[in-house]
């Protein structure tokens, strides 16, 4: 929760075109590395931190108790942060199911489908910043919404010990009941998860993919989905991208990996 100790920024702001304040926010991202990086990459990386803060309350009380945290855009504020941006909220409802013990109580909303709650709290908190960034760098809005599919699992999978259940379960269980806008964008094999979409860190930075990274499962350094997306769709992308004619964004048409199902 926000507190008046420390100076935010209305989420909402971000949202306003023509985006100038957004737009401050992915280039102080690009400047994070030395060197810096490919705006559009810059875009997806604060896109990815901004998401999984804003996600991962949703997704533990899901899973803890089926008690699920609700910030609605318009309460929702931002501060700059050493991990590039802190999300928090000056308001939050508590969605629960009828059945739950603190049904009815001051600050809780008794709902008969908590999927479709976070769906439409992913639409409302964050679909305005995916077309904003999507709009200002080129990403295609499915890549970018894969990064909130992962910021859906990624808790469920690292607090497992902690955690009812198991996580081949849960994960797919919960991407179910959300369902669109980030159903499909995870693979599953058993307990381990891959994203169908590219986040594009490694136009962002040097060292190993993460975990979930589509292009772990091999490739030469030519061959990952951010070489190709370097360009982003925008400035001159080559005739064969898939950006260039507004299509999901998985990978390019040329590129080695596509149709992989994983």
């Amino acid at each position: 929760m926000a507190t008046g100790e420390q100076s935010w920024t209305p989420s909402r702001e971000l949202a306003r075109e023509p985006y100038e304040l957004l737009g401050a926010l992915i280039d102080a991202t690009a400047e994070r590395r030395d060197g810096g990086m490919p705006r559009h990459t810059a875009g997806a990386l604060l896109w990815r931190t901004y998401a999984y803060w804003h996600t991962l309350p949703m997704a533990l009380g899901w899973a803890l108790n089926r008690r699920v945290p609700i910030m609605r855009f318009g309460d929702t504020v931002f501060r700059l942060s050493d991990a590039g941006v802190t999300v928090a909220a000056v308001a939050v409802t508590t969605a629960v199911l009828p059945g739950d013990p603190h049904a009815g109580e001051p600050g809780t909303a008794v709902v008969p489908d908590l999927g479709a709650v976070i769906r439409e709290a992913l639409l409302d908190g964050q679909g305005p910043l995916v077309s904003a960034i999507a709009r200002l760098t080129g990403v295609d809005e499915r890549a970018l919404w894969g990064s909130t599919a992962e910021a859906l699992a990624h808790p469920l999978a690292t607090l497992a010990g902690v955690l009812p259940g198991e996580p081949a379960t849960t994960i797919p269980e919960l991407l179910a009941a959300v369902g669109r806008p980030v159903a499909g964008l995870l693979a599953f094999t058993g307990a381990t998860y891959r994203r169908v979409t590219c986040c594009l860190s490694r136009g962002g930075a040097e060292g190993d993919a993460c975990a979930s990274c589509r292009l772990s499962r091999g490739g030469a350094e030519g061959d990952a989905c951010a070489s190709c997306l370097s360009r982003g769709g925008v400035d001159g992308a080559c005739a064969s991208c898939r950006l260039s004619r507004g299509e999901p964004a998985d990978v390019c048409a040329s590129c080695r990996l596509a149709g992989n199902p994983f």
